[in-house]
């Protein structure tokens, strides 16, 4: 019974488990009133989850709200709807919001929907001074309390007739900012507001302006006041006073400065005026500034100064500007319109002026050392006035100009440049040389004492025509240097070597080295050289002409070797031939010599072992032929070689035979007594003289051949 409610226990809950199926069909998040929302009004965003299930059944939702992906509200329900209420709505819940929904492990997303909340709260705006004196400082400080930052302030300074200066200061982690303002010459009564901004998907957002502060400005001294006695319209020469003063409300630390432009003529300190006075002059006339300075605070006033002209500038003219030495100058200084007057004639100098007269008029005979600046100096009542200066240029005569090479030497390698220099020891600068080159203009220089001119364009042809002309300002006009002849040096090319004889050389006969060249000026100075490990200079000689010889006499085997040469000139180039090898053999005397001697050697060593094969085989013959009683014994060995007095080389003898009987005895003794009584015939061989031009090999080989013939009639006469 246990065990079938056990089983009925299990079927109920897998039924029970099979019926809870459900799923999200989906999730929504809803804004009302809507998505834009004013500033202070309530706003309620709702999260709505769709689900489908396969019975009735109760689910507990787990609701979660985001906004920007950080959560601003969560909750638990068995409903399908969750509400997010904000009773006022601020900037700060403008975002992106979404929700999710989870029930029973399962999870539904909603969409992201964007909400505007428009408008910002109104900012506070505070100063920490009501009342300031100029040059102080007011510290402002605008706040946003119920918004979020990252904002943006905007402070504003506000001045009547004139526009608002702005600051703006933006916050990235406060709701608040604090600036300050600097109070300036003129700011008696001032007001302050601020407003915020902050940026949204559509742009900037800004807020109302705070509410205006009024702050209260006070003057620690007023604005200077500047005059002049007895006017601002004087005449030059008459007495000019300025005065400048003010009311300060405390003397302390007071200044007044007095300037023209940017130059400070006087200055005063803890007082409330300045006095300044001069004798005017043209240059008085201009624009002043009386400046009253206390800690930060600065005022000023300006006035405007006229100074008539009494007498115009005077003015220096020359009778000559530009002359030759030891010619006549007049200077004279005069003014227009006035007759009267104190002159003076000066020479300008870097250590200062010099005076030459005092007088309107200076006659001088001008040397070159009167060239310089000259200017004069009149006075009427006291004011001095200056001329402009005069330039006065004295010339002494160009000397006649030497023309040579910058090098030194009057020569010029072809194709190399050719630098010349043209100078003049004497002569007042500026001096203008000229460069020919033969009848052409090549170049026009102005320097001081000298030129340069390079030509790179050097020929063949180019042995002369140079010369240049110097002339200044003189009236003697131009001097003409002589003219310079220029060497061009051709360079070598194409060195070549060669012998006689060529190639091969017999010992102790001369060659003769022929080296040339193709082309090249003259003197070329010639080498020759034999390479070995190192290289061996043989022979030098300066010659004026394209190729030179060199006889070596009596060569020897170790002058065997390769040879080449080398050619050079003036130009520094140094051009070597290609080398050739020279053979040192025997001559023909010499090989006959050697010849002869190693036929004399040969055919002595020749005899020496035919004599000695000859002894030994006769040695062994004897005994055997007198044990077989032959009629050859006595014979055999009897004989003997002879040297024909007539003839070193021709002998008589039978070695060779003697040999071969060695061998036929042995032969006869194993056949029997039947071929002891077989006669044999013997003949005597002659060895010819012998040809000097065949040698000893021939001769041995002619001597060997008859032996052997001999050979062969014995032993057929034997075997018969």
């Amino acid at each position: 019974m246990y065990l079938a409610l056990l089983v009925i226990f299990l079927q109920c809950s897998e039924v029970y488990a099979q019926g809870k199926v459900f799923t999200f069909n989906r999730v929504e998040i809803r804004v009302q009133p809507s998505v834009k929302v004013k500033n202070g009004a309530p706003m309620s965003i709702s999260c709505h989850a769709d689900i489908s299930k396969n019975t009735d059944f109760q689910l507990k939702h787990n609701f979660t709200i985001f906004k920007d992906g950080k959560l601003v509200f969560m909750t638990v329900s068995d409903k399908e709807d969750a509400w997010y209420e904000i009773p006022a709505a601020k900037s700060s819940d403008t975002g992106d919001y979404e929700c999710t929904v989870k029930a029973d492990g399962k999870l539904g997303f909603s969409n992201s929907i964007y909400v505007w909340v428009a408008g910002m709260t109104k900012p506070i705006l505070t100063a920490d001074k009501k009342e300031v004196v100029e040059g102080e400082v007011v510290k402002l400080r605008c706040e946003l309390p119920e918004e979020v930052p990252p904002l943006e302030f905007v402070f504003r300074k506000i001045k009547t007739n004139s526009a608002p200066k702005e600051k703006r200061v933006p916050e990235q982690n406060q709701n608040f900012s604090e600036v300050e303002y600097y109070v300036e010459e003129g700011d008696n009564i001032l007001q302050f507001d601020c407003f915020g901004k902050r940026q949204v998907r559509s742009g900037w957002e800004s807020s109302q302006h705070s509410n205006r502060t009024l702050v209260t400005v006070k003057e620690p001294f007023i604005k200077p006041t500047l005059i002049t006695k007895p006017s601002n319209n004087v005449t030059e020469g008459d007495q000019i006073e300025f005065e400048c003063s003010t009311v300060v409300a405390q003397i302390r630390d007071i200044e007044i400065i007095f300037q023209k432009n940017r130059t400070i003529l006087n200055s005063v300190r803890d007082k409330k005026f300045l006095r300044y006075s001069t004798v005017a002059t043209q240059e008085d006339s201009g624009e002043y500034l009386c400046k009253v300075e206390q800690g930060t605070v600065s005022k000023t006033s300006k006035l405007n100064v006229f100074v008539s002209e009494l007498f115009p500038r005077p003015t220096l003219s020359a009778s000559m500007t530009k002359l030759d030495e030891s010619k006549d100058l007049i200077l004279s200084c005069s003014i227009n319109g006035v007759r009267r007057a104190n002159f003076s004639i000066l020479r300008k100098s870097p250590s200062g002026d010099v005076l030459l007269k005092n007088s309107r008029v200076l006659p001088i005979k001008v040397s070159v050392n009167d060239t310089g600046f000259y200017t004069c100096k009149a006075e009427v009542k006291g004011i001095v006035k200056e001329s402009k200066s005069v330039r006065i240029n004295v010339y002494a005569p160009v000397s006649k100009p030497t023309l040579s090479v910058v090098s030194g030497s009057p020569e010029v390698v072809l194709g190399k440049p050719l630098q010349l220099i043209c100078h003049s020891v004497m002569g007042t600068p500026p001096i203008t040389f000229t460069f020919y080159k033969g009848d052409e203009i090549k170049k026009n220089v102005t320097n001081d004492t000298y030129a340069t001119f390079l030509d790179e364009d050097i020929g063949l042809n180019d042995n002369g025509g140079y010369k240049c002309d110097a002339r200044n300002n003189h009236s003697s006009g131009v001097k003409t240097s002589n003219i310079l002849n220029v060497t061009v040096i051709v360079p070598i090319r194409d060195a070549s070597l060669g012998s006689i004889p060529y190639g091969e050389v017999e010992v102790g006969s001369d060659t003769a080295f022929l080296c040339s060249v193709k082309e090249g000026s003259w003197p070329i100075d010639f080498k020759f050289f034999k390479k070995t490990d190192h290289e061996v200079l043989l022979h030098e000689v300066r010659e004026y002409s394209d190729r030179t010889i060199w006889h070596k006499k009596t060569m020897k085997r170790r002058d065997t070797g390769t040879y080449y040469c080398m050619a050079s000139n003036r130009a520094s180039v140094d051009v070597r031939s290609r080398p050739i090898t020279i053979s040192v053999i025997l001559a023909v005397w010499q090989k006959g010599v050697i010849a002869a001697f190693v036929l004399t050697a040969m055919a002595g060593a020749g005899a020496v072992a035919l004599w000695w094969f000859l002894r030994k085989k006769k040695k062994a013959k004897g005994p055997s032929m007198e044990m077989s009683g032959s009629p050859l014994a006595p014979n055999l060995t009897s004989e003997k070689l002879t040297r024909q007095p007539s003839d070193g080389n021709y002998y008589s003898g039978s070695g060779y035979i003697e040999d071969n009987e060695n061998h036929m005895k042995s032969t006869d003794e194993s056949k029997g007594p039947d071929l002891e009584s077989a006669e044999v015939d013997y003949t005597e061989v002659e060895v010819s003289t012998l040809d000097p031009h065949r040698g000893h090999s021939g001769v041995l080989w002619l001597w060997k051949w008859k032996l052997h013939r001999k050979y062969l009639m014995c032993s057929s006469l034997r075997a018969s």
